[in-house]
């Protein structure tokens, strides 16, 4: 496996899933999801398939229904980290939040790269392709922390105060 192919679930609007690994930088090509499967066969599944794709620490154990099941589908609280806080509903009415970039990303791609509301589960990224998604709602837009910077004294005023002065020059 080389180094640039990620662990990822599929989970196709059917309801069934893959497993298998994926390059997030290359995940989509001409409309489809490409996955080398644990067979080590590459697998093409068309984007109106795919209702998401999560990217995880393991594969979990053989017999788990749902590997990527996440713990929490909704944030507890206000995110602490910049982006925008979105609410997807997917066409089979289920519904998921998720942190997404506050860039071009959000418009250009053929999907949404997400971080999820739970960060200690097994998924750690989840792309949900624009096709499976019914509705997108912006819940929030969190901005970067402020670095706070000290109010400093002005210097340039403090510079010449303790010199003392010549009247020698003045004249």
């Amino acid at each position: 496996m080389a180094s640039n192919q990620k662990p990822v679930i599929v989970r196709r609007l059917s309801g069934d899933w893959l497993s298998g690994y994926a390059n997030p930088r290359k995940l989509v090509v001409d409309g489809t999801l490409e996955l080398l499967d644990q067979g080590g066969k590459v697998i093409a599944l068309p984007l109106a398939e795919i209702k998401l794709a999560s990217f995880v620490r393991d594969f979990g154990s053989p017999g788990d229904p749902a590997p990527e099941k996440l713990a929490r589908k909704t944030f507890a609280g206000r995110p602490r980290v910049a982006g925008l806080m979105v609410r997807i509903t997917f066409k089979d009415g289920d519904m998921l939040e998720g942190m997404a970039a506050n860039d071009r990303t959000l418009l250009d791609n053929e999907g949404l790269l997400l971080t999820p509301p739970d960060l200690r589960s097994n998924v750690q990224r989840i792309y949900v392709p624009r096709l499976a998604i019914a509705e997108l709602e912006i819940i929030s837009v969190i901005h970067p922390p402020k670095v706070r910077v000290q109010r400093v004294a002005n210097l340039q005023d403090d510079l010449f105060a303790n010199l003392p002065v010549s009247n020698s020059r003045l004249n």
